[in-house]
Order: structure tokens, then sequence, then C-alpha cells
């Protein structure tokens, strides 16, 4: 019985995730063209791909407007082993709150969630969901402890309940355990309304950078 309602739920979620995605990216073509032609102004590519571990623990490229200089990795590397502040941030939350590596392009992206755009190819090929865990990268699995099972049976997703409680202004304890929340708790419901209030959270651009 609980297999039979477990596979409903995804049968249902994907159902849900294809009939909204399709509209959405025939409706938003021309701005992916608009916003890719600005991002490659600095001869780099439009899209980035960027390895993160999806459910069941499979690795896909999760795609993003580029919002970096090209060569960001030397560029981390650098500041890295220069700024013991920034590598202790970098330690604790994978990311830097100030990143010197985002081009002028990529903070507006960033500040409007448009450098996201792109994972709704990855929802229409079933990698992600519209909502779901936020993606991580492997080296992140162990940072879960004992609750990585929750975040390995369900799609990453494009917003998700850490995303509308706080964003990158959450710490890293607090968006493990709103994400295992998630998967423990889910509902069409809940989706339904993670996805009005990624609207709002949108708008006013509430922990982005």
């Amino acid at each position: 019985m609980r297999l039979a309602t477990h596979l409903a739920r995804r049968t249902f979620k994907r159902g849900f995730d294809t009939a909204l995605v399709i509209p959405m990216l025939v409706a938003l073509s021309p701005l992916f063209l608009i916003l890719a032609l600005l991002v490659r102004r600095d001869g780099g590519p439009a899209i980035y791909g960027h390895l993160r571990v999806g459910r069941d623990g499979r690795a896909f490229r999760c795609l993003k407007f580029r919002t970096m200089v090209t060569n960001s990795d030397a560029v981390l590397r650098e500041l890295l082993a220069r700024d013991p502040q920034a590598r202790a941030e970098w330690e604790r939350d994978f990311k830097l709150k100030h990143d010197v590596r985002v081009t002028r392009v990529g903070h507006f992206l960033r500040s409007t969630s448009l450098d996201e755009l792109p994972q709704l190819w990855n929802v229409l090929r079933g990698e992600m969901s519209l909502v779901g865990p936020r993606p991580i990268v492997e080296k992140e699995l162990e940072r879960y402890g004992l609750e990585v099972r929750y975040y390995l049976m369900a799609k990453p997703g494009i917003t998700g309940l850490w995303q509308v409680s706080g964003r990158s202004d959450v710490d890293y304890a607090r968006r493990v355990s709103l994400d295992v929340s998630y998967v423990k708790q889910w509902s069409p419901m809940l989706d339904f309304g993670i996805l009005l209030r990624t609207v709002g959270v949108v708008m006013r651009r509430e922990g982005a950078y």
C-alpha cells in the first residue's frame, strides 16, 4: 500500500511539473534569448551546468545562466588562499555573500532569480522538480548526516521551503532542516503554497545574492 501511494505521488508530481513547465518554456523563450545575449557579451557561454546530486544519488548538470567570470574557479582558489574570512565563509556555507567572481549582469540575474530559469529544462528532462529540496553538490551530502536519506528520496527543486524561508540568509543547519521537513510533509497543497510564496519572494528579492 505504501509503495502504491509513493508511486502515485511521484506520478502526480511529474504530471504537475510537465503541465506547468512546457507552457512556461514557450512563453519565456523570448526572455531566454535576450538574457543569453546579455550574458554572452563577455565572450563566455550563456548557460552554465554544475554537477549536482539528484534523486537516488544520480548526478546531473543543474543549468543556470552564467553569472560569474569565465575563470571563476581560478579566482576562487586565489581568494580562498589569501582571505581567511572568505575561506571560513565558503567552508561553512559553500557560497560567498560578496562574491568577487559575479559579473555586473550576474548580479542582476541573481537578485531577480532569473539565473535559475534554465532549470526549467532540468524539470522537463525529469532531473528536477518545480518544488523540492535545493540541489546540492556531492560534498554537501555529509552535512545532512542521517537525514541524507530524505534528500535522496526527492528530486531537487527550482524552489522549495528553503527558498521561501530566507534563502541565502538562512544558515546551513536550517537549510537541511527545511529540506528534510519538505520531504516528510510533502503534499500537492504544500507545493501549491510554496509556488505562490515564491512569486512574492522573487518580487521582493528576499535573500538573493
